[in-house]
């Protein structure tokens, strides 16, 4: 049997029979119980190869989305791998709070990575168009796969640029939104990760100097110049940091109506701003 197979080649964790359940479950894109369900059930020759490469992977440290090569966020099953971040629970919170602030016109997602706010948005909301910029192309290249996918039900246009944040020359519009889950690490606590995401996860996605907040003012800096009056400024952030965020928003006067959002965690973890009307 199968998870039998698997099992054995991820012997060194804890509950390899879990292990094995969550790659079939991953591989085949069905909920989690499936696998235990089905056990006996005939399993198709591509479908055993993929899984016996992924469990590989697994065994050798890689995080199970990258091992699989799927992630879960939302309603959407992505493409992933090392090229990205791998989407996070907090981040579906944050695409929550841009659906209920922000409701048409043009949105930005910066730092797109895998796509999955972009792609969100474009699938759930109800935006003329949606711009994804990323410093990446490797990472763009990623987002535009997944956008692909849900071509079929996107309600947006999708436009993906190779841009370092914000410049004027990466927008040309006016934007109702701004969304980013910028990196927010400080480089001195890179030993401080989990192995998982240190070994595997994009360092440029990841880090950012100035004890972690130099891309977000950056990002600050530049949304002001592209935000409408009363466009939406959304940030996830270091929950450790998240007043620090404030206040460097606060410190900007084109910005108003500044909040601090919790995740379902009880964290502080979502920094809001409305751009303020020009006098």
């Amino acid at each position: 049997m199968l998870v039998d197979v698997l099992s054995n080649r991820l012997a060194m964790f804890e509950t390899p029979v879990w292990e094995a359940h969550e790659i079939l479950a991953a591989l085949l894109d069905v909920p989690r119980h499936w696998p235990r369900l089905h056990a006996d059930d005939r399993v198709e020759g591509d479908v055993w190869r993929r899984a016996c490469i992924a469990a590989d992977r697994r065994a050798g440290g890689a995080p199970l989305q990258y091992a699989v090569g799927r992630a879960s966020f939302r309603k959407l099953t992505l493409d992933v791998d090392e090229r990205v971040l791998i989407p996070r629970p907090e981040t579906e919170l944050l695409v929550d709070l841009v659906l209920q602030r922000c409701r048409g016109g043009v949105v930005a997602d910066v730092g797109t990575g895998s796509g999955a706010i972009a792609v969100a948005l474009a699938t759930e909301g109800a935006y003329d168009h949606v711009i994804a910029t990323d410093i990446s192309m490797d990472a763009l290249d990623v987002a535009r796969a997944n956008a692909a996918r849900y071509a079929g039900v996107t309600k947006a246009e999708m436009t993906f640029v190779h841009a370092d944040l914000l410049p004027p020359s990466a927008i040309g519009q006016p934007l109702s939104g701004i969304v980013s889950n910028p990196p927010y690490i400080s480089y001195s606590e890179i030993s401080d990760l989990p192995g998982n995401v240190r070994d595997w996860e994009p360092a440029m996605a990841l880090f950012s100097a100035a004890d972690g907040l130099a891309t977000t003012r950056r990002l600050v800096q530049q949304a002001a110049e592209h935000l409408l009056a009363g466009g939406l400024l959304a940030l996830e952030v270091d929950a450790r940091r998240a007043s620090l965020v404030a206040e460097l928003v606060a410190t900007d006067d084109r910005y108003e109506h500044i909040s601090v959002q919790l995740d379902l965690a009880g964290r502080e973890r979502f920094v809001l701003a409305t751009r303020r009307e020009q006098s």
